[in-house]
């Protein structure tokens, strides 16, 4: 096998018509509030400023018929973000989603993987 890439890795984007999307940053910024109760630890674990993160977490509620995302306003220790039921929901599904695609993905990427060129001065072996 090549090895110019260890392992493939799918990336899922799902576009409902043409401005509403999720994708793996949203679903891991959902993650992060999950873990840990907040938005701002959540952006600063991805690296991400808090008004960006807001910025997302407003179109995710937007898009949907209710909220994802829920907030209490607080200062340091006060306030907090939790996902809804309907929060949860999404992310499941489109974790679901990313599940069935690697799984019905592995043959394909394999013999993709088997088609990269090697990296420079390396030799591949003879088929």
């Amino acid at each position: 096998m090549c090895s110019a890439t260890l392992h493939p890795t799918l990336s899922i984007r799902i576009r409902f018509g043409a401005t509403g999307m999720i994708g793996p940053g949203k679903a891991e910024l959902l993650d992060r509030i999950s873990a840990t109760g907040s938005i701002a630890a959540a952006a600063r674990e991805m690296g991400m400023s808090y008004k960006r993160a807001w910025t997302l977490i407003e179109t995710l509620n937007g898009m949907f018929d209710r909220p994802l995302v829920e907030s209490t306003r607080g200062g340091t220790g006060k306030g907090g973000a939790v996902l809804t039921d309907l929060g949860q929901a999404v992310l499941a599904e489109y974790r679901a989603v990313e599940k069935a695609a690697r799984d019905h993905a592995v043959q394909h990427l394999v013999r993709l993987h088997g088609w990269l060129r090697e990296p420079e001065g390396k030799m591949r072996p003879e088929d």
